[in-house]
């Protein structure tokens, strides 16, 4: 099976098929409702998936925007229910807030239904996960992709991490609730969606350089949505119904393309884990952070900037090897430390198992990328967009598109930079220009202090 041009539903109704890159995609997402008056739907799904009894997940913001509907049309129905509501204003997704769900979870409930959009799916996937339950949510806000994963973005000891939980059955998208939903939601789930840009050049580079496995189908299918929302932007906007429905639909295709691929490598790269690491310190240090998806939609300006400055570069192998022979460990996992706080102590182990830094290891890889190079640049020229063609679609729905816009200093720009290739192992473009021995060269040509 090819999706081509298909719509969403297309996608949830083909449950699993073989795929051409010869493995079989499949997604536990049963049902998706986005439109107007879709709550009312709500009872009914309830019943048609054997649900008895309820445990409603909410927090005080998405309790006042669909919580209190959701009690009353399960009331009405006859449909027993209990819940708990993060009585907190900004909640963190950490294993605090995992840990005040399992606490006030009712285990006479054979259904959990979260009431919100990323934090609240993350945390219901994983309590639907540890739990058994089954699982679906009513989505508040089109303002991340993590709707339709399996995985759930987490904070854990300071690290952010994507933690395995489940994948909802149903999600509930009601209109006239997205719609509502508050203006830096929709430049949230925008600045999410265009980091698919960057995500599916790197997941290219990552398959050319070091042999990660890559799907076609399942980058086309993130393709499509990601143009379909960038065509919508300036009616995003106007909140017109359309426009909205667009970028829901938008962010479950990623999902659901995270569920087939097994990875967040549809998803996500090196624009989010700037992110991440403006995350980690602000739970660290108190600076300042927005929303995931606006952070990931400026990192996908330093994204597209970066690669335009890795197309200007002529790998040079002698310089490389120096670079390397020279690199510090030890100095370098200091700075970590100091920059990041205690959640740099998870990334430094981590290393110990990964060997990015491994002198064999990246000798070898040096060889391949000398070799590819002239694809690679032909990779980077068919997936990343002009900076301008994104930065209008963001200013088009009112997001920053600096990192000083949201407080982050250049210090802290740099720095992510500069740390974003210890979050994982997970090839990006700075792991490239490590590996190139020319990441402090182009942080002195992007991000100078």
């Amino acid at each position: 099976m090819v999706f081509m041009n298909n719509t969403i539903y297309d996608y949830i109704q083909s449950k699993s098929f073989c795929c051409q890159c010869g493995k079989i995609h499949g997604s536990a997402l049963q049902e998706l409702i986005i439109e107007a008056g879709a709550l009312k739907k709500l009872p009914g799904l309830i019943k048609k998936y054997g649900g008895h009894k309820v445990f409603v997940l909410s927090d005080v913001n998405t309790h006042s925007a669909a919580g209190e509907t959701v009690c009353a049309l399960l009331q009405d129905a006859g449909i027993p229910y209990s819940g708990y509501v993060f009585p907190q204003a900004h909640l963190e997704p950490d294993e605090f807030a995992v840990g005040g769900a399992v606490m006030h979870f009712d285990s006479s409930c054979d259904l959990i239904l979260g009431v919100g959009s990323g934090v609240i799916n993350d945390i219901g996937k994983i309590l639907a996960n540890l739990t058994g339950k089954l699982y679906m949510i009513v989505a508040t806000a089109p303002s991340m992709d993590g709707y339709a994963s399996a995985t759930s973005s987490m904070a854990r000891s300071g690290l952010k991490v994507s933690l395995n939980s489940c994948c909802p059955s149903v999600i509930i998208g009601d209109l006239e609730v997205l719609c509502a939903a508050p203006e830096q939601m929709l430049q949230s789930g925008l600045g999410d969606m265009v980091a698919k840009y960057v995500s599916i050049c790197e997941w290219r580079i990552a398959n050319l350089l070091i042999g990660e496995e890559y799907c076609p189908t399942i980058a086309q299918m993130v393709r499509e949505a990601l143009h379909k929302c960038v065509t919508n932007s300036e009616a995003l906007v106007r909140r017109e119904p359309d426009a909205v429905a667009a970028v829901m639909e938008g962010l479950v295709i990623t999902g659901i393309a995270m569920s087939y691929a097994g990875i967040s490598r549809p998803a996500s790269g090196m624009e989010h884990y700037f992110s991440h690491i403006w995350d980690m310190r602000g739970l660290a240090f108190g600076t300042a952070v927005d929303t995931h998806g606006i952070q990931c939609g400026i990192g996908t300006l330093m994204g597209i900037r970066t690669y335009e400055q890795i197309c200007k570069l002529t790998p040079n192998k002698e310089k490389a090897l120096a670079y390397v022979t020279a690199f510090d460990a030890e100095a370098w996992n200091e700075t970590l430390l100091e920059f990041l706080g205690s959640g740099a102590e998870a990334m430094i182990q981590n290393e110990c198992k990964e060997g990015k830094y491994d002198k064999n290891k990246h000798a070898h890889r040096l060889e391949i990328i000398l070799k590819n190079w002239d694809n690679v640049l032909k990779i980077i020229e068919e997936e990343i967009p002009a900076y301008e063609l994104v930065a209008q679609a963001l200013k088009a729905v009112g997001a920053p598109t600096l990192p000083e816009q949201l407080g982050i200093s250049q210090e802290e720009i740099r720095g992510a930079f500069l740390t974003a290739k210890d979050i994982r192992d997970k090839y990006v473009g700075t792991r490239l220009l490590w590996d190139l021995g020319c990441l402090e060269e182009v942080a002195d040509t992007l991000f100078p202090l």
